[in-house]
């Protein structure tokens, strides 16, 4: 972070961690700015499609978080791909279902410019990594995961979508959401941002309310009302649910070995995994 803020004449001085995750995520004292730093070097293509997605959006005047533009972006600093972001002063209240159905409603109706190079969705991400290198995690628990993998995949490539393909944020849930203080509704995090079905943007809401209760129903009404589909009514939809699941599952597996509450989860939810039928007490982390 230091290093980063020197290369781009920004004074790092009393910067504030306030996330450690997929990336690091610190809030510059010195100016308005978040500076986000990525793992390794193997998260610059996405790293870069990121900018290229955030200039675009800021563009067509979509609201979402932007970069600062005056600074080469990405930087690469000792093999750690570093944007730069415009602080967003949030308001008093939080996102509700229904801004984020109907800003999913705006997303989706664009066209993304030629030149702007987004891949299909990637409905798995790292979960194979994380399968293999998550510490502390029984091999049988292993096995069972690799089996669900490629049964998964193999569900997924016989899926017939009823949509045409367009701009997929990837990672679509509330949380993804700020409101400023003008009471403004941003979409933040594009690390996943695709050019595919729709369909993948509307099953984490979907199956955090279906399966995991929660959302009222009130809520995940709001958020029906608002994009204009209930993904519930489509035939492929038991597939993308296991499939949310499934990744809920591989993410949270990689800080099982921590124990207290990740630990507690991860055995729910790898136990639910092996019965269907099971109901699903998880609990969000």
């Amino acid at each position: 972070m230091a290093a980063a803020c020197r290369s781009a004449g920004l004074d790092g001085e009393g910067a504030e961690l306030i996330r450690l995750g997929e990336n690091a995520l610190f809030r510059l004292a010195s100016v308005p700015v978040i500076l986000r730093v990525a793992r390794s070097s193997d998260y610059l293509p996405s790293v870069r499609k990121e900018v290229a997605v955030a200039r675009w959006l800021h563009r067509e005047g979509f609201p979402a978080g932007r970069i600062v533009e005056d600074l080469e972006q990405p930087a690469v600093v000792d093999g750690h791909p570093v944007t730069f972001w415009h602080l967003i002063r949030e308001g008093d209240r939080k996102p509700t279902y229904g801004e984020l159905g109907g800003l999913l409603r705006e997303l989706h109706r664009l066209t993304p410019p030629t030149g702007l190079d987004l891949p299909p969705y990637d409905a798995f991400g790292r979960s194979a990594l994380r399968i293999e290198r998550a510490p502390g995690i029984p091999e049988a628990d292993r096995r069972f995961l690799r089996t669900l993998h490629g049964e998964l995949r193999r569900a997924v490539a016989e899926l017939h979508f009823d949509s045409e393909k367009g701009p997929v944020h990837g990672d679509a849930h509330v949380q993804n959401l700020m409101v400023d203080d003008r009471g403004r509704v941003v979409f933040i995090d594009f690390e996943g941002f695709s050019f595919d079905h729709p369909e993948w943007d509307l099953k984490v809401t979907t199956v955090e309310h279906q399966s995991l209760g929660w959302q009222t129903r009130e809520q995940f009404a709001a958020f029906v009302a608002a994009y204009g589909r209930d993904l519930r009514e489509w035939s492929g939809y038991p597939t993308l649910r296991r499939v949310q699941e499934f990744t809920m599952t591989t993410w949270l597996m990689q800080n099982a070995s921590a124990g207290g509450r990740p630990a507690d989860e991860y055995v729910r939810r790898i136990a639910s995994l092996r019965d269907t039928n099971a109901p699903r007490e998880w609990r969000p982390l």
